[in-house]
């Protein structure tokens, strides 16, 4: 079965932007640097040959990625959802029913898109599958390494 990678349109646009810019400008830079470290002797002991190779290497693995996940790109119309159930591309906040403490806003997103930093969950993770689908008011419940953790979804925005 192959796995769908869902992603709001501007997630597309930008691993879309990324590997245009791998394909001409990065390649172009890393084959100059092959073409440089070729010019500086035995290629068997010429270290900025092997880190040029490494890096092309590395390049066309990440070429093929990002392919991949473009071919298989499931582009999630917002305006399609539910609004008063949670899913992709909703803001969420929850409380935590164990302690009562009420945590800062969520945003769930699909898989491509996940960053913790940015407080941007997937649907995929334990939390985001226990909270897609809910609606404000309801109790969810998630798995978690220290045992199940209970919270109240309180808010759904879009």
């Amino acid at each position: 079965m192959v796995k769908e990678f869902k992603m709001s349109q501007e997630r597309y646009d930008e691993l879309k932007k990324e590997l245009d810019y791998s394909k001409t400008t990065r390649a172009d830079e890393i084959a100059e640097l092959i073409k440089e470290a070729r010019g500086f002797g035995d290629l068997s002991e010429n270290s900025e040959y092997d880190e040029a190779k490494n890096e092309q290497g590395k390049l066309y693995s990440r070429i093929a990625e990002l392919e991949n996940i473009l071919l298989h790109a499931v582009i999630v119309d917002e305006t399609d959802m539910d609004s008063d159930k949670v899913s992709i591309g909703c803001r969420v906040t929850v409380t935590n029913l164990d302690n009562g403490k009420t945590l800062p806003e969520y945003t769930i997103v699909g898989s491509q898109e996940a960053n913790v930093m940015e407080r941007k969950v997937s649907e995929d993770s334990p939390f985001g599958k226990a909270l897609m689908g809910s609606k404000a008011g309801s109790e969810i419940t998630v798995e978690a390494p220290k045992g199940v953790i209970r919270y109240r979804v309180d808010k759904i925005e879009r």
